[in-house]
């Protein structure tokens, strides 16, 4: 059975970039430190590791590359390192020159368990500028060879895919330097032919700038191809004579940088923990990557398949963010607080003047769903030249409605200059109650859900026909995280709206969003108002504060939205195991000492989460997500999608019947998941 605590049992590839120190011309030196590095990543439990390109030569030989001692040497050092690291557990992946037939090739060998899986040869060949590599190697477009090492044929070609037998994500092709740069690389017809991973073996001479574009190349590789890309460039020892050398190593995923090495640097190891399942769920997600694969002929492919044990270490070699809505470096998360904002901004511009509608109505809570609403509104208005007297805020005080909470919405809406007033519905609140008979209408202290209900159910009655009488439309305020949970009363409260700029908001980034908008978009006075809402108890303020002065808390009923955020975005996103998503989650968050927190997090605020806890808050949000709350989510309003993560919109990323369960959902998670 797999073990929870151990990276493979999830399907991570541990891949290892190392940077030996470079010996020109001496095979025999280079294997020591080929030996060395690979029994330190497999020690590390690295099941991939990746050398630079011609690694047991050295690539900057020039004609010494076509010399016999040379390639007899390099062909040597290649036997020994099968012979000598048979009792390794990772696969090696190495360069060197290589005689077949009456060329040189320039090639990676791919050896694991005491044998040489497979020969693959360079496709493009740099001739210009400081390079002249034509002048010593073949191209290896279209050969198909078999060379004999020892006592085994090995297969030599550019179109070899490598799969395990026993880690089945764990599948990955080679390409060499030069041929990523190339405008039709080898990787997209590896990827295509079901290569989850890519390394590149590369030699790549450092210049100014040159850093960037690896970086970029690499991240564009593997973000196009839906994989994970490796990158390791020769470094220290390579000769100096007119050229320098870095030895940088990039491991991407999916576009996202996983790991980097120190530059100008050799006997580095680079470790990494590739998500290979979740690259292939993304794939099975994405029709154009099916298309291309149908479309691109994958004739001629080899797969090569060879017997693998994963490792069962407990290290993570990953950075797993705590909130992955909310990049924790400061300029990405202002970059996706703008463009959050806008997008919400220019929503609501379209739908005012397609409309030709002039005014708004909003529920104001003092709550940051419908605070961020109200700004998002005022910034709509003020974009299209109407006064912000047009924006009609009402605050309804109910039966559970604090002071602070309506101080706040009141002071709010006085600073934002709207229309604001307030509408006590507890009168026509206790007249229903009674109408229909509920106990709170004979004066007992029954606070159920039907209590709350006809309190939500109110507000939203009374935000509609004011908007009739107005001659406006409802401004929604309900997020993306309630709509997951189905936090919300059908057909009314935070559910309903003729127009919901927040739909597309998850609870853990609306916060963020009015912080930056605090200090972007609004004076001082205003941004201070915004700043005391986010320090507010997240509550719907539906039962009456308790004799010891207890807040009705929404998180206590659903979960701390953070773990909850968490869940939503693996689940909806790539539709991971619930296992897996506790594990990355326990990763994330089992520490608060440990790790990134997004720019300005209160110290406060910050907290870690037990497994316990976690799969607990998981059960509760399995539960709601897949068997109460759907049906919600197939009738809601219009609003704009603002994140890559997705959106709950029965017309967009989530379309699911209604009437399914949790329950497979929930037995994956429990038989998997022991605290």
């Amino acid at each position: 059975m797999p073990k929870f605590d151990t990276s493979s049992s999830h399907g991570f590839v541990r891949i290892a970039c190392v940077t030996p120190k470079v010996h020109l011309a001496n095979p025999p030196a280079n294997l020591a430190e080929h030996l060395q590095l690979a029994t330190r990543a497999d020690e590390a439990g690295a099941d991939l590791v990746l050398f630079p390109e011609l690694s047991l030569t050295g690539y900057s030989l020039d004609d010494l590359l076509t010399q016999s001692t040379v390639l007899d040497a390099a062909r040597q050092a290649l036997i020994d390192l099968m012979a000598q690291t048979a009792d390794l557990r990772c696969v090696i992946v190495a360069g060197l020159p290589l005689r077949v037939g009456d060329a040189v090739y320039n090639t990676a060998a791919v050896v694991q368990g005491g044998r040489c899986l497979g020969l693959v040869p360079k496709i493009f060949l740099p001739n210009y500028r400081e390079y002249y590599e034509k002048r010593y190697f073949a191209s290896g477009h279209g050969l198909s060879a078999t060379i004999k090492l020892g006592n085994t044929d090995v297969a030599v070609s550019p179109d070899l895919t490598f799969a395990t037998d026993g880690f089945e994500a764990f599948v990955f092709g080679v390409e060499i330097c030069e041929d990523v740069w190339s405008p039709d690389t080898p990787s997209t017809k590896l990827a295509l032919s079901g290569a989850t991973l890519i390394v590149n073996l590369s030699a790549s001479p450092v210049v100014v700038g040159k850093s960037r574009a690896r970086k970029a190349l690499c991240a564009a590789a593997s973000e196009r191809l839906m994989c994970a890309y490796a990158y390791s460039a020769a470094g220290p020892g390579e000769s100096t004579t007119d050229l320098a050398w870095d030895g940088q190593s990039l491991i991407y995923e999916l576009g996202g940088l996983l790991a980097e090495s120190e530059r100008f640097t050799s006997d580095t190891l680079t470790l990494a923990d590739v998500d290979a399942d979740r690259i292939v769920q993304d794939r099975l997600r994405n029709g154009t990557f099916a298309d291309a694969r149908r479309f691109r002929s994958a004739a001629g492919m080899t797969q090569i398949n060879f017997d693998y044990h994963p490792h069962d270490l407990t290290e993570f070699h990953r950075h797993v963010p705590r909130f992955p809505y909310v990049p924790a470096d400061k300029h990405r998360l202002d970059e996706d607080c703008y463009e959050a904002f806008n997008i919400q901004v220019h929503g609501l511009m379209q739908r005012l003047e397609l409309t030709g509608t002039q005014h708004v109505v909003i529920g104001i809570s003092g709550g940051l769903d419908s605070t961020h609403a109200l700004i998002v509104a005022c910034k709509a208005f003020d974009r299209l030249g109407l006064p912000r007297e047009h924006i009609h805020g009402y605050t309804m005080p109910g039966f559970g409605t604090t002071l602070g909470s309506k101080t706040d919405a009141l002071k709010l809406m006085k600073a934002l200059g709207i229309t604001g007033e307030v509408l006590d519905i507890r009168p026509a609140a206790k007249r229903m109650l009674i109408d229909i008979g509920h106990p709170y209408g004979e004066g007992k202290p029954v606070y159920d859900i039907n209590f709350e209900n006809v309190q939500a159910g109110l507000r939203t009655d009374f935000l509609f026909r004011l908007a009739g009488e107005k001659k406006g439309f409802v401004v929604g305020t309900g997020d993306l995280s309630e709509l997951a949970l189905g936090w919300s009363t059908y057909g009314v409260g935070d559910h309903m709206s003729h127009y919901n700029v927040n739909c597309g908001a998850p609870k853990t980034l609306i916060q963020h969003l009015i912080r930056w908008a605090a200090t972007k978009e609004f004076d001082a006075r205003t941004g201070r108002i915004l700043k005391s809402v986010l320090e507010r108890e997240i509550s719907p303020e539906l039962v009456p504060v308790g004799a010891d002065g207890a807040l009705q808390k929404t998180e206590d009923k659903v979960g701390p939205y953070e773990l909850q955020d968490f869940t939503l975005y693996y689940i909806t996103r790539f539709g991971l195991k619930p296992s897996k998503v506790a594990y990355l989650a326990y990763q994330a968050w089992k520490d608060k000492d440990a790790g990134e927190w997004p720019q300005d997090y209160p110290d406060h605020k910050k907290r870690s989460y037990s497994l316990a806890e976690i799969k607990k808050w998981m059960e509760v949000f399995l539960w709601r997500f897949f068997t109460t709350s759907q049906f919600k989510r197939s009738a809601v309003p219009n609003g704009p999608k603002l994140i890559s993560g997705g959106a709950l919109s029965p017309r967009g990323d989530w379309r699911a019947p209604s009437d399914a369960t949790a329950k497979i959902w929930l037995d994956e998670l429990r038989a998997n998941v022991h605290d």
